[in-house]
This record gives structure tokens, C-alpha cells and sequence, in this order.
């Protein structure tokens, strides 16, 4: 994230909290995976404010190429398949769920090359001014392709499901992911996933949505099934 190792572990809190809250409002086992979110990206940005400390502390100096491999563990093979799974299994039988499954696809396959990627190649973590530089030297020829891949598993998946307000966190990541190709191009992994990590607090308005809808339905049931013997 940018700014400072404080932000970085400010951030984690807040959302540590705001995930809890999201956990709350599951009322199926399917559920957990998207809940989950915010509570991942915590971690994400915890672990970045320890790439912070090995910075600006020469004592945390030794923490810094775990903490460089855990963040991208979560940047680059963690959200590729997370974000399409987890939103495929909270509706189940839906007519789009073929275009969803395709997604899953496209997410495991870009989570295993980049597994891959991250494991035979050197990576390395730079502090330039307020933000981190990952410097990857991944295979070039596919650095295109691997890029749209990563796009379209984590960008579109909400744009295809049927949950009402879904398409505004897309809409939401897909617009942060534009300002940051535009204005932090250098620093595109760390400053994109900080903004998606803020707006994953709207991962809790759906899940406060989803639990008030199955409310909603369930006392309908019930209604009915007093009802229906006395008509």
C-alpha cells in the first residue's frame, strides 16, 4: 500500500473489523468463502506494513523477503480464484452459472502460472518516495496475456451474478484499476490492491443485503404455511 507502514496495518484493523462483521451475516457454509474478503485483504495489508518496517527498520530488515512473498502469495494466486469461486457458490442454480464456472477456469489457470512464476523466479520489493515497487522478472511473452487473464478472473465475476448491487463492486474494482494503470502504473500491484481492499467494505453490504433477503424469503415461507391450512 502506499504512504507508510502505520497506513498499512491501519488498513488491516479496519478491515479485520469489518470482516468479522461480514463472517456475522453468513447464514450458509457457502457464504464463508465471499465473506471471508475483507478479512484476507487484513492480511494482505498487514503483511505489507511488515515489507514497510524492513524499510525504514533495520531491525525488521530480515522480514522482508517472507513479507514480499506472502503479499504477492495474496496478489497474484490467492485473488485470481478466490474472488469468481466465491462468488459462483453463493447462488446456486443460476442460468449464468456456466459463464461463472468459465471464470473459475480462467482465475486457476492465471493462479498457477503465476504459482509457477513466483516460485522459479526472483521477485524483489523497493520503497520509492510513499509507495512499494515489485520487481518481478517474470517470463515477458506472457506477461500480456497473464495480465488480461488476472482482469478478467477478478473483475468480471460480479458483473455476472444475479445478487443485486453485485455489478457496483465490480464496477467499483474496475474503476480503481483504471486509475491506478493510469497514475501508478510503477507501483500498479500495491496501490490497485489497497484500493480494492477499501472497497471490498462493500463485500459487507452484500452480505448484509443476502442475509436480509433470506430473511425476507424465509418469513415469507413461513406466513404462507400458516396461512395456507386455514384457506
Amino acid at each position: 500500500m502506499c504512504f507508510s507502514a502505520s497506513a498499512s496495518f491501519g488498513a488491516g484493523v479496519v478491515l479485520s473489523v469489518i470482516g468479522v462483521a461480514s463472517i456475522k451475516k453468513v447464514r450458509s457454509p457457502s457464504q464463508n468463502a465471499f465473506a471471508s474478503i475483507p478479512l484476507i485483504f487484513a492480511l494482505q495489508q498487514i503483511t505489507e506494513g511488515f515489507v514497510w518496517l524492513s524499510f525504514t527498520h533495520a531491525s525488521f530488515a530480515f522480514v522482508q523477503e517472507a513479507s514480499t512473498y506472502i503479499f504477492l502469495f495474496f496478489a497474484q494466486i490467492i485473488w485470481p480464484i478466490w474472488v469468481p469461486y466465491s462468488i459462483l457458490i453463493l447462488k446456486k442454480k443460476e442460468k449464468r452459472q456456466k459463464i461463472e464456472k468459465l471464470l473459475v477456469g480462467v482465475g486457476g489457470v492465471v493462479s498457477l502460472y503465476l504459482a509457477y512464476c513466483l516460485w522459479c523466479y526472483p521477485v524483489e520489493a523497493k520503497a520509492i518516495g510513499y509507495h512499494i515497487s515489485y520487481s518481478q522478472h517474470y517470463p515477458s511473452q506472457f506477461s500480456l496475456y497473464g495480465g488480461v487473464l488476472y482482469i478478467i478472473a477478478t473483475i468480471v465475476p460480479p458483473f455476472f451474478s444475479n445478487i443485486k448491487r453485485m455489478w457496483a463492486l465490480g464496477t467499483a474494482i474496475l474503476i480503481s484499476y483504471i486509475i491506478t494503470a493510469i497514475f501508478y502504473e510503477a507501483y500498479i500491484i500495491s496501490v490497485w490492491c489497497f484500493f480494492a481492499s477499501v472497497i471490498s467494505i462493500a463485500v459487507y453490504a452484500v452480505m448484509h443485503r443476502i442475509k436480509t433477503s433470506d430473511e425476507f424469503t424465509k418469513k415469507g415461507k413461513y406466513k404462507h404455511q400458516i396461512i395456507a391450512p386455514i384457506i
